[in-house]
């Protein structure tokens, strides 16, 4: 990539695929010596990433509608926190990217509304971004993490990607249920709080058990199935024949070697050294430690964030909007819908060489 800006770029970000809510600013410094290609991680700072939750009662999922209302209480206020953390004006900000897809329709306009009306109010060029490749970005830009294979685990999707001949190529993902959607349907049957979510909840059960009960394990080739695992779970709830604490770390037993040995596969077909973990599922600190122990049998590196950035938040989007504002893309105003269904390997990475 050949980078035209030789000056201060801001990037504001907003995402709302799901049930959080967030608006990010990123700023771009352009590197002291001229560099050919992409520009290293170094010239990229996150100003600010507030973000707001949407919390339902234990037992309950999240419906749109809900979930829109919630984004749309909370947006105004986000962008304005966001730019007095960054302490910028509207002004000062170069290009305005939001959520272009995959993710809940509702709450998906919600945000693109918002950030077409700053666009609209300001003048500002306006950029879609691909939900999973501004977990991506988000994971290369704080790990310095160059040339990954990356394990995408989130309430929504689950796949192994890594970049080559221009795009972002899933090698391996789930053929039903994402994970994190695994996750989170446990949880509604053991009654689990969703506060703060019911991934984090489950993790700390699963650390106060010890025995490993059988459950099914799906991998096909390089791909997953994780319903029939989640049907098996609930009728050995109904049997109460097992502690929720064995059930929990049986569930993460199983779920996190079947992501571990599809990663490790791709990296093998790939020749890759270096996993990045990234997406909401990837706070779990026994999915790290797994991913860890592979890696060093095979001498290979592993780079993981914590919940600021692993956990759908604004600065990604940011992040992945002006990569691609640095390479010359934006997004017209009548092209700035959104939608529900978004491939990662859809998007031209023009960024990458």
């Amino acid at each position: 990539m050949t980078t035209i800006y030789d000056r201060v770029i801001n990037a504001l970000g907003i995402e709302g695929s799901a049930n959080k809510v967030g608006v990010g600013v990123v700023q771009y410094n352009p590197p002291v010596v001229a560099v050919s290609g992409e520009p290293p991680a170094a010239c990229f700072s996150i100003l600010s990433n507030p973000r707001k939750t949407y919390i339902t009662p234990p037992g309950h999922g999240f419906l749109p509608r809900e979930t829109a209302w919630h984004h749309q209480r909370h947006i105004c206020a986000l962008i304005k926190q966001a730019l007095e953390e960054a302490k910028l004006r509207p002004d000062e900000i170069d290009v305005v990217c939001f959520t272009k897809g995959p993710g809940m329709g509702a709450p998906l306009r919600s945000c693109a509304i918002a950030a077409r009306m700053f666009s609209l109010t300001f003048n500002k060029p306006l950029l879609g971004v691909n939900h999973c490749v501004g977990h991506i970005e988000m994971g290369r830009a704080v790990t310095e993490s160059r040339y990954p294979v990356v394990l995408y685990v989130s309430g929504g999707n689950t796949q192994v990607i890594a970049f080559s001949n221009g795009k972002y190529r899933i090698f391996g993902e789930t053929i039903d249920i994402a994970v994190g959607n695994c996750f989170d349907r446990f949880a509604r049957l053991l009654n689990l709080p969703n506060d703060p979510s019911p991934g984090y909840n489950i993790e700390q059960l699963a650390k106060k058990g010890s025995k490993l009960i059988e459950l099914p394990y799906v991998v096909k080739g390089m791909d997953m199935s994780f319903s029939g695992l989640l049907s098996h779970l609930e009728r050995e709830v109904k049997r109460s024949s097992h502690s929720p604490e064995d059930l929990c770390f049986s569930l993460q037993e199983t779920v996190f070697c079947m992501l571990v040995e599809v990663t490790e596969r791709a990296m093998a077909h790939c020749g890759q050294h270096e996993v990045l973990i990234v997406g909401g599922v990837g706070c779990n600190l026994r999915l790290q430690q797994m991913m860890r122990d592979m890696c060093s049998e095979r001498n290979a590196k592993t780079f993981d964030m914590d919940f600021r950035y692993c956990i759908d938040n604004g600065a990604m989007i940011a992040q992945g909007g002006i990569v691609a504002f640095l390479a010359g893309e934006s997004t017209k105003l009548e092209d700035t819908w959104c939608t529900q269904r978004f491939r990662t390997d859809q998007v031209d990475v023009k960024w990458r060489e």
